[in-house]
Formats: structure tokens, C-alpha cells, sequence
């Protein structure tokens, strides 16, 4: 209702405001005849001839035509437009052109300015047209800043257009904040979510387990009692890591990365984790490529973190396959850039999560389902992580038939 009543009060305002400059230009358009017909009648006068009807021809929005029945001095034309301009309250520049049908042209043209009172009536280059399809002796003026003129006037219209103006982006700032705080409130409750179903497995498994070991003859049977002390003990490992994960991920960011700088080989870092990995995504039944390359290609950057990257962006691709993973990673060199593309087939992103993705704790919303766990981080750190060594991220993804990330880093100056 509100966008409908601010579409409402904008188009009424733009009626208005060009009702507004329609009233504004046809009393402007007024004056103007007005001020030319004295100024034909006053020369009539003088060349005691009879007065012409309808003398004033305007022929388009800022010409005028004025016809006269003999030939006119240019000092006498400016010094009457001039004194007729005036008393009109038309002080605005214009030029003129004085027409002699014996040549079949223009043969004066002027311009005044009335910040100076002198009658120069000298010649000059004009904007009005050389030639018109008319008879007789005429005159023409011109004002080329008529737009101008006309807006100037406007200025009641101007400021409440502005007003409206300054309503309008306020009112959509204040939709896009909404929006956003809607949006921050959905990647909360999703994380909330998504923490609670990872924590509660352990908690489960370490209440079962405590309550075995409240047993009173729980002591006879040490084997028993040494497994379950064993579990809760693992699980416990497995919060503090999951908490230690979150706390530490979520304070992250580009400008507090402690990066230890090396000249590293991509082209190593990338094989050892595909190997490694490669046992989880055999364990699923799936696949996972590297094209090999036969140069290498080198970077500088910190080891840990850029093998954390991969192994992130693998990990990603295997969580979100349909089935067996299928994951295709290759390394190129493109323009001085060394180019990581991690494939997968697996499930997609639509296009309207895509430009969150990196966000932190942000997670495609899938309901109340958690089949994939994570906190929305794994991303996340890997854009921060890439943002710290000056490099960038693309994705290219389709929903059902996978999604590609690109992770560009900077490739040694002189490997290239």
C-alpha cells in the first residue's frame, strides 16, 4: 500500500509539474507576442503605415516571427525589443534576425544581453534559421535558454519536487533495510537451526552415556565402563571443535588474517589435497579428476590457509552432490592469474542465492531439512582467505546440474 500510494503521489506530481511548466511557458509564450505586436505596432507608427493583423507568428517553442511591411534598422529594432522586453518583465537574453524578402534572407542577425544597457545592434551569429517560406519583411527572435527560463520560474514546483524526491529514497532505504534485516533474520534463525542440529547429536550421545555410567554396576564391568567414559570424552572433543570452529570463523575477517607469505606451487598444494580427499569421495562410491599441468604454477601466499581453501571447496562440492560425487578440479593460467575451478554435478545454487553464498553463517534455506551440516562458514572463510592474498572468486552454477568455483590468485611476476 505504501508503494502503491508514493507511485500514486509521484504521478501526480509529475502531472502537476508538467501542467505547471505548461502554464509557465504559454505566459511566457504571452508576453513575448505581446511585447513583439508593441514592438510592430511602435514601428508601424513611425513608417505611418497601416497596422498588419495578427503581426506575431510564433513557429516553434523558443522562435518568434514578427511580419512589418517595410525594411527595419537593426539600432531601431534592439532599442524597441529592448524597451518592450522590459516593460513585459522579460529580461532574458534572446537573439534576433531581420529578414528582407528582396534577397529572400536574413540580412541582420544580433544578440542582446541585457546585463548590458548599451545598444551595441551588431552583427553576430545566430541560431535562427536563414530562410522561411514567408513574403514580406519580418523579424525573428529566438531564445535559446528558454528551457532554463521557464524552469527558473518553477521554483514552488522545483522544491516540492524535491521534497517528494527525498520522501521517496528515504522510503526505499527504509524498505532495504527491512529487507535486509528480514534477510539477517533468516541466515540467524538458519544458523540457529543449523547449530542445533549439529550439537545435539553429541549432547544426545554424551547424556546416554553419562546415564550409563550413573548405573550402580557400572563398576563391575570396566570394559563398559572405559567405552562409554571413551564416548563422552570424543564427543566432547567433537563440541569444543565445532565451537571453536564457529568462534573462530565468525570473527574472521580480510583485514585480521595473519598471512605467512611464501612462494608456494599450486600445482603441488592442489595434488596432495586431491589425493587426500580422493579416499573420503572413494568411500561414497564417487570420483574426483585433477587435469594435470605441465608447467608449474606458482603463487605467494600462506600454505596453511591455501590448502584450507582447497580442501573447503572440495569438501563443499562432495556435501552437496546427489549420490556418488563426481568432482572435477584443474589448474590453468589466465592473464597473470593462477585459476583453481573445483566442479561438481551436484545439486546447484539458484541464482538468487548466489551473491550471498559468501556470506557469513549464510546458508540456502532448505526448511526445517538439515541433510548437510555446516554453519554457512566454509565459504565464508574461503572468500575472506582469497580477499586476504588480493585475489577474487567466481561461481557459475545451474540448480540441478552442479556448480563451479574459480578461485583466481595472483600468479610470481616472474613465472609467467
Amino acid at each position: 500500500m505504501a508503494i502503491v500510494s508514493l507511485t500514486g503521489i509521484i504521478v501526480t506530481q509529475s502531472y502537476w509539474v508538467r501542467r505547471a511548466y505548461s502554464m509557465q511557458e504559454k505566459e511566457f509564450n504571452d508576453r513575448v507576442s505581446i511585447a513583439m505586436s508593441s514592438v510592430v505596432q511602435r514601428i508601424m507608427a513611425l513608417n505611418e503605415d497601416s497596422s498588419i493583423v495578427e503581426p506575431v507568428e510564433q513557429v516553434s517553442s523558443s522562435f518568434f516571427v514578427a511580419n512589418i511591411n517595410d525594411t527595419l534598422h537593426p539600432y531601431l529594432l534592439e532599442t524597441l525589443l529592448r524597451e518592450e522586453f522590459q516593460a513585459s518583465n522579460l529580461q532574458e537574453d534572446f537573439e534576433y534576425g531581420i529578414y528582407d524578402c528582396f534577397n529572400d534572407s536574413i540580412v541582420f542577425g544580433g544578440k542582446v544581453n541585457f546585463e548590458d544597457e548599451i545598444v551595441h545592434a551588431e552583427q553576430a551569429d545566430v541560431s535562427i534559421q536563414k530562410k522561411f517560406d514567408k513574403d514580406g519583411h519580418y523579424f525573428g527572435i529566438y531564445f535559446p535558454s528558454k528551457t532554463g527560463i521557464i524552469v527558473r520560474q518553477m521554483d514552488f514546483w522545483l522544491f516540492s519536487s524535491f521534497v517528494i524526491l527525498v520522501i521517496v529514497i528515504f522510503f526505499a532505504y527504509t524498505i532495504y533495510i527491512i529487507l535486509k534485516q528480514k534477510r539477517l533474520s533468516e541466515v540467524k534463525t538458519d544458523f540457529i537451526n543449523n547449530m542445533t542440529h549439529e550439537l545435539k547429536t553429541p549432547i544426545s550421545t554424551i547424556g546416554v552415556s553419562a546415564g550409563v555410567l550413573l548405573k550402580d554396576n557400572i563398576v563391575e564391568d570396566p570394559e563398559r565402563l572405559h567405552r562409554y567414559a571413551q564416548i563422552i570424552e570424543n564427543e566432547n572433543n567433537r563440541l569444543k571443535t565445532q565451537v571453536d570452529k564457529v568462534l573462530q570463523l565468525a570473527s574472521l575477517s580480510p583485514d585480521k588474517v595473519d598471512i605467512k607469505s611464501e612462494r608456494l606451487d599450486m600445482q603441488d598444494i592442489v595434488s596432495k589435497a586431491c589425493s587426500t580427499y580422493g579416499v573420503k569421495v572413494g568411500e561414497k562410491g564417487g570420483t574426483l579428476s585433477m587435469a594435470q599441468v605441465s608447467d608449474p604454477l606458482m603463487v605467494r601466499g600462506d600454505r596453511v590457509h591455501i590448502t584450507n581453501i582447497v580442501y573447503n571447496l572440495l569438501d563443499n562440492a562432495c556435501k552437496y552432490a546427489e549420490g556418488a560425487p563426481a568432482i572435477d578440479v584443474s589448474l590453468t593460467a589466465q592473464q597473470g592469474w593462477v585459476v583453481l575451478s573445483v566442479q561438481d554435478h551436484g545439486i546447484g545454487i539458484d541464482k538468487k542465492h548466489q551473491s550471498n553464498i559468501f556470506e557469513k553463517f549464510y546458508r540456502v534455506p532448505t526448511g526445517n531439512v538439515h541433510n548437510v551440516k555446516g554453519f554457512g562458514l566454509g565459504l565464508y572463510y574461503v572468500y575472506t582467505i582469497v580477499r586476504a592474498h588480493q585475489g577474487k572468486i567466481e561461481l557459475e552454477s545451474t540448480p540441478g546440474k552442479g556448480s563451479t568455483f574459480k578461485v583466481f590468485l595472483k600468479r610470481e611476476q616472474h613465472e609467467q
